[in-house]
């Protein structure tokens, strides 16, 4: 492993939505690591030799129908798309890279675990559970675990069940060490964060880029619910930083844009909530609530 170029799977928008991401998480990824990158670009398509293969017209390929994103099932597909060899890091399109990725390609993935990734662990939930926007995969473990590429895709609600059988399956998830999957900030100070996920898709920092320069062309961005200044004015910051950087070093959007995929189905996501990080849930005191079922009462 020690001689393998690093190969790094990105879920992106097929319509060119999601050009200033790209940009970003492309040039701070090689800004930061020290050994060679093969980034793919994960998109719909409309090959049918791609691993990423969809036709909403037959439903042939990939079912994204329930999907949140434009690529939401796409990151079970990834040691498929690898014939089931060597390792793969999966990445959201929405991050900053802030350290060197060799650390994170060499993170130990031991036992029965199959990939690496970030436990969650609720306390006022009671909830175990494991992100897995940001993950390293043993694509030949894995080959044991997942289900067929042919299964995943033509099953609408592949994603889901996917996600709730690894929560029943903890062993298959090898915990991180570090913060390689940083929603939001989580009140981290910028210096103790390796990879930055801007998760909250309302308060995401390249709509300000993004939707004037679709909006100039007569095209709508994807994320369909109400867009929010993010908490962090010091990730902003960050985000405007790595972006002038990226031109400044000669990258161009026009350097990721593809020919547009067109229409296929997703779940909408009006009335998005964001998370916890972003729009913390007020606690109400316990006064409040006896003074709601009093006035319930009368």
């Amino acid at each position: 492993m020690s001689n393998d170029v690093i190969k790094v799977f990105v879920g992106c928008d097929p319509n060119n939505c999601d050009l200033e991401q790209m940009m970003v998480v492309d040039y701070s990824i090689h800004k930061h690591t020290s050994r060679p990158v093969e980034i793919v670009w994960m998109q719909l398509s409309h090959d049918p030799e791609s691993p990423w293969y969809s036709d909403p017209h037959t439903g042939a390929g990939w079912r994204t129908e329930m999907w949140a994103t434009p690529f939401s099932g796409f990151r079970w597909g990834i040691p498929a798309a690898c014939n089931y060899e060597g390792r793969a890091i999966y990445l959201d399109a929405d991050v900053i890279v802030l350290a060197d990725l060799e650390m994170l390609w060499q993170h130990p993935i031991d036992g029965k675990s199959i990939v690496a990734a970030k436990e969650v662990h609720d306390q006022a939930r009671s909830k175990h559970f494991a992100r897995f926007c940001t993950c390293v995969w043993d694509c030949a473990k894995a080959k044991s675990v997942l289900p067929d590429l042919s299964m995943l895709r033509q099953d609408p609600e592949s994603h889901r069940k996917m996600m709730t059988k690894f929560k029943q399956h903890p062993e298959w998830v090898q915990a991180y060490t570090d913060s390689w999957n940083c929603v939001d900030g989580e009140s981290l100070p910028i210096e103790q964060i390796k990879i930055l996920h801007y998760s909250d898709m309302g308060t995401q920092f390249s709509h300000k880029y993004s939707i004037p320069r679709l909006a100039a062309i007569g095209q709508k961005h994807w994320f369909d619910s109400d867009i929010f200044p993010h908490p962090r004015p010091d990730l902003a910051e960050l985000f405007d930083q790595y972006y002038q950087e990226a031109l400044d070093a000669g990258y161009e959007l026009k350097n990721y844009a593809v020919e547009p995929f067109g229409v296929f189905p997703k779940a909408s996501q009006a009335g998005y909530k964001g998370n916890d990080v972003t729009r913390p849930k007020k606690s109400k005191s316990f006064f409040s609530h006896v003074w709601k079922c009093l006035r319930g009462r009368s």
